[in-house]
């Protein structure tokens, strides 16, 4: 471009937001982060503005992260949504792919339950208290476990739906399909 010249126009059209995957439990989620938005942004306020902060909005900030995240997987194990590594799909034919696909999901879904176990018996055995609340511990793990549990229900319906389908694009990781 050279002096005096108008810059081209550039129109980019946002695409529409699409919400019909949303469901009920993703309020969880939802309300979570929104707790976790509000904390950080009284922590951010009061440190910087009123300088003077407040000494449990860093550790409730840190806990609800957590909660967020577990919470949130079950959401991402619902659409298959997780990362995956797609080389060993390109190496199979489709019914090779499916065979791949539900060995997958079988070990993500003992993976989950496991998991779901151990931070339930972790959070039966914690009793301490949080640094700066009087609140216990074993809420965080509890947390955690939802996500767990939540992510177990979810990898053994879409277990059971692969189980039940014959080969086919689905059995492909989410991020894109192989060229």
């Amino acid at each position: 471009m050279h002096q005096g010249e108008e810059p081209d126009e550039v129109w980019v059209e946002d695409e529409p937001v699409e919400l019909s995957d949303l469901r009920p439990e993703d309020g969880i989620v939802l309300l979570v982060f929104w707790t976790l938005a509000v904390v950080v942004f009284l922590q951010f306020f009061t440190r910087y503005v009123l300088n003077s902060s407040l000494g449990w909005t860093e550790e409730i900030a840190r806990y609800l992260l957590i909660g967020v995240t577990f919470i949130g997987s079950a959401m991402a194990v619902r659409k298959r949504s997780h990362i995956a590594v797609e080389y060993f799909y390109r190496l199979f034919d489709a019914n090779g792919r499916h065979r791949l696909a539900l060995a997958v999901d079988a070990i993500g879904l003992l993976f989950y339950g496991v998991s779901a176990w151990i931070t339930a018996q972790l959070a039966l055995r914690t009793r301490q208290f949080m640094a700066s609340v009087d609140l216990p511990k074993s809420l965080i793990y509890w947390a955690v476990c939802l996500g767990f549990v939540g992510m177990t229900l979810y990898a053994a319906r879409n277990l059971w739906r692969r189980y039940g389908s014959p080969p086919s694009d689905d059995d492909l990781p989410q991020s894109r399909l192989l060229d």
